[in-house]
């Protein structure tokens, strides 16, 4: 087996790229750090696609040997549909490669990324993305990389670079991934504890240094192994097409792009014009994906000068301008747990909350995630959303990513398990669509938590900022991006936070990074418009509400000794399921001893108090009553209302002497008792410390 490695340092851990004969019909790297391994492979098709688009695929595939781990159920071990982790990772290497490649570009990439080995110290995600930019770096591929990639934890000013998923830190203050290249930045995934932007934005500066190591570690490497880049031709736009376009396309981009109108709808129309125009002059071609490219990239040309220019957005706004906002907390029906609707402008979601027991949480035995997962947040874009018909009721990549950037967003200011036990799933269902329906899901979700009664820390809010660039002395910075700025602008910046900070933030460009200036005064300008959100929402529901649905379950919560838990359970799970089946409640104990009790009216009182009596650890001075169980010569059994047995000596059964206990105390008698002694949970109880007059005297 023939390779050749080559290493650096990141925050203190050795990743080493390995080149061999391994994978030897495509281009390939394997990174390592630690126990990790990660194989990324690139291949790009010999033939044209056939799309209309740049052919992109990326795949990240987790095995569960990787981390010693036999998977699947009990009659499937084969490794099945990609697990929300494995998708949210291949989307951060989408991300970030995507906008390095040349668009027009007619030949197909599939970048793989399949993790081979994993330890618990590093992230194989995080080289996964370094992986992809070596793999394509060194290649036949053509594109704009090299790019490097870091996750950054931060927790009270301590750094962990490139951690896993089970070495994150409890309390943490941030967590970045931050993806770039020549001091520039192209993606970044990232969840914060209501951080405030200048300390982001200081953390991305951190993160810029590494990757700035990571780059030029690899064009190290591609100067040394590297092959040369193929020369793809793209094709061109005849002079009889141009000359049609300038005469009858061009002097049409002001009506049909600066409408002061919602949507994209007059360019469509606009580009239909051409397409007609084409198959009318030019019949003999099969495709005009070369004249629809230009069309294209004119108009987007078009708008980013009115933009830079003019100071002029497609629907009239200023630039940091919010479009029109609307909150409602519930009144949609009694029968939700809670329930949240959020507009702004043509942009509509619903949300609905759910609140179930701790039965409810969702289990995650992946490759690198094993959790119990609380809380949940899911987000639906159905085809008539857009006014379009589709595929019904199939989550796709973008649907898992949109609903994942929401729940980081919300989770941080989720009150304790055992401040409110409940598993909490939100669904958001984006009824109209116009731009950024990730962050109105994140709106609507803060509504529907407050209607039913989650005492959440504060309300969050999330917008879509975006950028016309031209370069860095001549750009705007939009605020709350629609359609046409979504799809011609050059960035889409979501930002979502309390009034104390931040809670999550991702980035996606169309061009090959932004400066850190750009989306520090981005996250900045963000700032006004979040701040309306809030007042929005707060303005209908200031706080969330005392009570919870009356037709949500209730839950009460008790602590016992875990060394008392197998009682509770008995053998075989028969004495909790005597308890579950008499009081129609679900019952989950921890390992520490806390209970939480599931069900509706006095269903979980009465378990609750079953238990408790049932586990009640007697103290000195304790007075209750008992039944007589057992008589010996020098005393009396008595068996507890928790069903633990003491022993009433003879001498503790009445003020007077008693000569025999039959004489005094009958078998299943119920007998007042005090608690005089326990040593090593042998209780001594008395009868005449309880009631001294309990017992009569037979002689009178």
């Amino acid at each position: 087996m023939k390779q050749k490695e080559y290493s650096i340092e990141i925050g203190g851990k050795k990743i080493t790229a390995i080149f061999s004969d391994l994978v030897d019909q495509a281009n390939s790297v394997i990174m390592a750090c630690g126990g990790t391994r990660v194989l990324v492979t690139a291949v790009m098709s010999k033939e044209k696609s056939q799309t209309d688009w740049f052919n992109l695929t990326v795949d990240y595939i987790e095995k569960f040997y990787a981390s010693g781990k036999i998977g699947g159920g009990r009659f499937m071990k084969r490794e099945g549909k990609p697990t929300d982790e494995a998708i949210l990772a291949g989307r951060v290497i989408d991300r970030t490669l995507r906008p390095l490649f040349n668009q027009q570009m007619e030949y197909g990439v599939q970048i793989i990324a399949t993790v081979l080995a994993m330890d618990e110290s590093v992230d194989p995600g995080i080289l996964a993305v370094n992986g992809a930019s070596l793999a394509l770096d060194i290649s036949e591929i053509p594109w704009a990389g090299p790019v490097g990639a870091v996750r950054l934890i931060s927790k009270d000013g301590e750094n962990l670079w490139n951690p896993s998923q089970k070495k994150r830190v409890e309390g943490f203050d941030y967590d970045l991934i931050v993806c770039g290249k020549e001091g520039k930045i192209n993606m970044i995934e990232a969840v914060a504890y209501q951080t405030p932007e200048d300390k982001i934005a200081a953390a991305l500066g951190e993160a810029e240094v590494e990757i700035s190591k990571l780059e030029n570690w690899q064009k190290e490497i591609r100067a040394e192994i590297g092959k040369e880049k193929k020369v793809l031709e793209i094709g061109s736009v005849s002079k009889e097409a141009l000359d049609i376009f300038e005469e009858k396309i061009r002097p049409n981009f002001m009506s049909h792009a600066m409408t002061k109108t919602p949507g994209k709808e007059k360019m469509e129309e606009l580009k239909k014009v051409w397409k007609d125009l084409l198959k009318e002059n030019f019949r003999e071609q099969e495709s005009f994906k070369k004249e629809v490219d230009y069309f294209e990239s004119e108009l987007d040309l078009f708008i980013h000068n009115q933009a830079i220019d003019a100071n002029m957005r497609a629907d009239g706004r200023a630039m940091d301008e919010l479009r029109e906002i609307y909150s409602k907390a519930g009144g949609f029906s009694e029968v939700l747990h809670g329930s949240g609707i959020f507009y702004r402008g043509q942009t509509h979601i619903f949300t609905a909350l759910t609140l179930g027991g701790p039965e409810d949480m969702q289990i995650i035995d992946g490759m690198e995630v094993e959790e119990n997962k609380h809380f949940m947040h899911h987000y639906n874009f159905p085809p008539f959303s857009v006014g379009e018909m589709g595929r019904a009721g199939f989550v796709n990549r973008r649907e898992v990513g949109h609903g994942a950037l929401a729940e980081k967003a919300l989770e941080v200011v989720l009150p304790s398990k055992l401040e409110f036990p409940y598993t909490i799933r939100l669904v958001s269902e984006a009824m109209a669509s116009n731009g950024s329906t990730s962050q109105a899901s994140i709106c609507a979700s803060t509504l529907a938590l407050m209607d039913g009664g989650v005492p959440i820390k504060a309300p969050v809010a999330g917008i879509a900022m975006g950028l016309m660039y031209r370069d860095e002395n001549k750009y705007k910075v939009l605020t709350d991006i629609q359609g046409p700025e979504d799809h011609y602008g050059d960035m889409d910046f979501k930002v979502a936070g309390t009034k104390n900070g931040l809670t999550a933030i991702q980035l996606d460009v169309k061009v090959e990074g932004v400066s850190l200036k750009i989306l520090t005064e981005a996250m900045m300008q963000s700032l006004s418009a979040r701040s309306k959100i809030l007042e929005s929402i707060t303005k209908e529901i200031a706080e969330p509400r005392k009570d919870i649905s009356p037709f949500a379950p209730k839950i009460v919560v008790t602590k016992i000794n875990p060394d008392s838990i197998g009682k509770v359970i008995g053998s075989g799970g028969k004495t909790i399921n005597e308890i579950r089946e008499k009081t129609k409640t679900e019952i989950t104990i921890e390992d520490d001893g806390t209970v939480f009790i599931t069900g509706k009216d006095k269903g979980p009182e009465e378990a609750k108090l079953i238990i408790e009596n049932m586990t009640h650890e007697w103290k000195i001075g304790d007075v209750t009553s008992g039944e007589v169980t057992g008589m010996k010569e020098f005393g009396a059994f008595v068996k507890l209302t928790n069903g633990q047995e003491g022993m009433v000596h003879i001498s503790e059964i009445a003020p007077f002497r008693v000569e025999k206990v039959e004489e005094v105390l009958k078998i299943g008698q119920i007998v007042p008792v005090k608690v005089i002694k326990n040593e090593m949970g042998k209780l001594g109880l008395s009868i005449k410390e309880a009631d001294k007059d309990f017992v009569k005297n037979p002689k009178g």
